[in-house]
């Protein structure tokens, strides 16, 4: 450990639900742990504001790599968050509402006192869908608009293929390749976008997305290490949960321009732990809720990416007002 202990709070999905060979979070906790720092489980619905101080459950928690028995958690004490040295805003997508009013919670918490990762107004401001649009250099030709019309015009200006996807979407959900000789072309937009009602993103088809979709995990603007998401021949999404394979990957220079274009506005919004998705040499998304990789990366590459972030974490949490 590297100076003072500090009591570090997850608010995070429940303990029992997470994989224990693939969450990151997990591996945040094992590695914060093993440093000798006091860790705490938050659950989010327990999150409160009492006379302006933000107040939640804190239990501590004791962690291992242990299938079916992997957490002990201590007795539940209603305390200011204030209390901890750092908080982890790591509740798995979708960024529904509950969600964000968890970050106007968390916006409450004094930043001089408490370090928030990743800062609760960079996570609103950054729409892992929309935020991408920021960086137009990098991204594939976009449109976000609602009108199947107007979605039928820009397929035909990409030559009749495009992906379409919600702009709340998660894991894959909702994704649709499309073609203009479908005829259920008009369905799947009418359908995407509640026949009118609803702003999609659409995106020209990358066709490298057959040979992978990769995930470039960043801390502070700085690239750690990446995965190839290989899609299933039945598929043409990548991501693991719905059949999509694990691969090693190398940071090509395309990468790493692309990270170079990201990294001065994730540092100003406070996106410390943040996953780039790239296909070719397009960005695509940029995901800041609760990014995952790290264990896959670990696995295939033999680095700890853990071991990085809570580097930063220490040092970061050396310079507050306690």
């Amino acid at each position: 450990m590297s100076g003072r202990r500090l009591r570090i709070g997850f608010v995070m999905d429940p303990l029992p639900r997470i994989a224990i060979d693939k969450d990151t979070t997990f591996v945040f906790m094992l590695e914060a742990q093993a440093r000798g720092h006091e860790i705490h489980y938050l659950d989010p619905r327990h999150l409160a504001i009492l006379r302006g101080v933000p107040e939640a459950l804190l239990q501590r928690v004791e962690v291992r790599r242990r299938e079916g028995d992997h957490f002990t958690l201590g007795e539940a004490r209603r305390a200011p968050v204030e209390e901890l040295d750092v908080v982890f805003l790591r509740k798995d997508p979708p960024f529904d509402m509950a969600f964000f009013f968890d970050t106007h919670v968390a916006s409450l918490i004094d930043e001089r006192r408490t370090l928030v990762v990743n800062d609760p107004r960079g996570l609103r401001e950054a729409n892992e869908k929309l935020y991408a649009l920021h960086f137009r250099d990098v991204i594939p030709d976009s449109l976000v608009a609602s009108e199947p019309r107007r979605l039928k015009d820009f397929l035909a200006e990409l030559g009749g293929e495009m992906i379409v996807k919600p702009l709340d979407g998660c894991g894959g959900a909702g994704i649709f390749h499309v073609h203009q000789r479908d005829r259920n072309l008009n369905s799947i937009l009418e359908f995407a976008t509640a026949d009118g009602t609803r702003r999609v993103m659409a995106q020209r088809y990358v066709p490298e997305v057959r040979a992978g979709d990769k995930r470039i995990v960043l801390v502070d603007g700085e690239p750690m290490g990446a995965v190839l998401r290989v899609p299933s021949e039945e598929e043409h999404r990548s991501n693991l949960h719905v059949g999509g394979s694990a691969r090693r990957a190398e940071l090509t220079p395309r990468d790493l321009e692309i990270c170079r274009a990201v990294a001065p506005r994730l540092r100003a919004d406070g996106l410390v732990f943040v996953g780039l998705d790239v296909i070719g040499d397009w960005l695509t998304e940029v995901n800041v809720t609760s990014p995952t990789g790290v264990q896959e990366i670990n696995a295939l590459s033999g680095t700890r990416i853990e071991r990085r972030m809570i580097d930063w974490v220490e040092e970061r949490a050396a310079r507050l007002d306690r």
